[in-house]
């Protein structure tokens, strides 16, 4: 048995390998369990290692520092490739009053952190780990320590205030959100069913994805055109797919006439198909897809990396097909001859069988080439991400250089190259599920490390110390910001109730919240908001805490 003592005692490679394992495998099972439909979700590492750092078990202090600097950078690198692609679209596009009210919540809730700080006695480092925990948000925590490091060496006792704040402020902060969306709801006595259907009601009528409209062309200053002299297809963004000519239905091309009496198939944005009747000719008494024909439609998916960058132009060209929509992450649209296609798009193909089996060599649609993530371009990312975060830079007012440091600078870079889309033979997209292991590998490796450092003071601080007082002043951090932002929210600007639960799920980037929220109706509702808010406020939840820390830690 002095193997296995030595095993657990020491500080081998094995050792620190067995303690990282039991922490992370025993704070998943704890993050699983339910206490009234609640659930600590992720965050039970966290705990799971202050039980463990608690009782002594721990692994070296030079590579628990590592760890928890390398599972930070990689948390923060995939968040960033998750949100970067929606960040300027979800906010422009999809809401912006949603995103300012969740904006206004993450500044009251840093404006009430700082007042708690300087009215209430408690120190920046513990105040900030309030904040984190209170709005359930992780990533904060990771950038405020990653601050502090910026003041204090890796054995101060300072570092370890910011986890104990997180995790005396965590239990609440996923019971205040709920406690909030319960709250708003007796008071304004909202009827679920009314507001589903409010919102079902505007979807409908906001709808903006791609239909097709088969029409008759009847305007006689069309009559024997082309459709490249017919200019405003492509001003409205709108694809003439297929033209019923004499019987015969045949692809449409730049090259291909109209006449009098042809039904076209077109499309594009349903209002912009209801304008284009007045130009063209009423509904079609045909559905041009009921003819016989050679045509084949299909969806295939840009995984050959020669293809990327391609404009959709020159595949419609040179390939003798169209291209009706492309599908991306975030959005589907009908594009125009100039946009360039990405890895990962999905286009809709409409051609020969020839030409089908042409373009899609071409575009390569290998599922298993989607699915297997680059790894080159994952190290040259984190590089990059590491060589901003290095760089100081001076503000005024602060007489030291200031740094993103290791959370802020692979969090732009990431955001920037999912941007870019690819750089030569290289692509910086990652697939769902590779993004969902790189992250969580590295926040379950930062959090195990945090509660290990943690761990021996927890108990201490929650029983002798001043742990239910920061409790208290937690709670505060937790509801005023939600209830103030919800109530205006519903009471002046007569926000959708189950949008409104979504955004203050999002505003906390809380997915047990999500869920709560998400029980009420099997509309979108809730989901669309949550993801609408999301990257806005996990950006700004990184840059507050370390603004807190930089600005009011002396």
């Amino acid at each position: 048995m002095n193997w296995l003592i030595q095993l657990i005692t020491g500080e081998s490679v094995s050792h620190t390998l067995l303690v990282l394992s039991l922490v992370i495998s025993t704070g998943l099972a704890l993050g699983r369990l339910s206490l009234f439909g609640i659930q600590l979700g992720i965050a039970g590492v966290l705990f799971a290692g202050l039980a463990f750092g608690h009782f002594g078990i721990t692994i070296d202090a030079e590579i628990m520092h590592f760890l928890r600097e390398f599972g930070l950078i990689l948390f923060v690198y995939a968040i960033g490739l998750q949100v970067g692609p929606s960040f300027v679209n979800s906010f422009f596009r999809y809401g912006v009053q949603l995103n300012i009210m969740a904006a206004g919540i993450v500044v009251l809730g840093a404006l009430i952190t700082l007042g708690i700080s300087f009215f209430g006695h408690i120190e920046v480092p513990v105040a900030v780990g309030l904040f984190s925990g209170a709005t359930t948000n992780t990533p904060s925590l990771a950038a405020a320590q990653e601050a502090l490091r910026g003041f204090a060496d890796g054995d101060n006792p300072v570092l370890k205030l910011p986890g104990l704040g997180y995790a005396v402020a965590y239990p609440f902060g996923i019971i205040g959100i709920i406690l909030s969306m319960l709250l708003v709801k007796r008071f304004f006595k909202v009827n679920i069913e009314a507001e589903t259907e409010s919102f079902n009601r505007i979807q409908q009528q906001n709808a903006h994805r791609p239909v097709w409209k088969d029409l008759t062309v009847e305007n006689p200053n069309l009559n024997n055109l082309s459709i490249a002299h017919i200019p405003f297809f492509e001003a409205m963004d709108v694809v003439v797919t297929r033209i019923l000519h004499n019987d015969q239905v045949s692809l449409a091309s730049a090259d291909s006439h109209l006449f009098l009496g042809d039904s076209i198939r077109l499309v594009g944005d349903p209002e912009k198909l209801e304008q284009l009747k007045i130009l063209i000719g009423t509904d079609s008494k045909f559905n041009l897809k009921d003819f016989p024909q050679n045509l084949l439609a299909k969806r295939i998916v840009v995984t050959n990396k020669d293809a990327v960058g391609k404009s959709v132009g020159e595949l419609r060209t040179l390939y003798s097909v169209t291209i009706s929509r492309i599908q991306r992450p975030d959005v589907e649209f009908t594009p125009s001859n100039s946009v360039h296609v990405h890895f990962g798009d999905e286009l809709y193909v409409i051609g020969g069988k020839e030409a089908m089996d042409r373009i899609e060599a071409v575009l390569g649609n290998s599922l298993e080439t989607l699915s297997h993530p680059q790894i080159v371009p994952i190290f040259i990312g984190i590089a990059l991400g590491v060589l901003l975060g290095s760089w100081p830079f001076y503000l005024p007012g602060i007489p030291s250089a200031i740094k993103l440091g290791l959370a802020g600078g692979p969090l732009i870079v990431a955001i920037i190259l999912s941007r870019v889309a690819s750089w030569g033979t290289m692509t910086w997209h990652l697939p769902k599920s590779s993004n969902i292991i790189l992250k969580d590998i590295g926040i379950v490796l930062f959090l195990a490390c945090v509660g290990l450092h943690s761990g021996d003071q927890f108990v201490e601080t929650l029983i002798n110390g001043d742990g239910f007082y920061w409790m208290a002043c937690s709670v505060l951090i937790t509801l005023l910001p939600l209830l103030i932002v919800a109530f205006i929210a519903k009471a002046y600007y007569q926000v959708n109730y189950l949008s409104l639960c979504g955004l203050l799920a999002g505003s906390m980037t809380d997915p047990p919240a999500l869920a709560f929220a998400n029980n009420f109706s099997s509309s979108p509702a809730v989901s669309i908001a949550y993801a609408t808010v999301y990257p806005l406020v996990m950006i700004l939840r990184i840059m507050a805490a370390q603004l807190i820390v930089l600005f009011f830690f002396s």
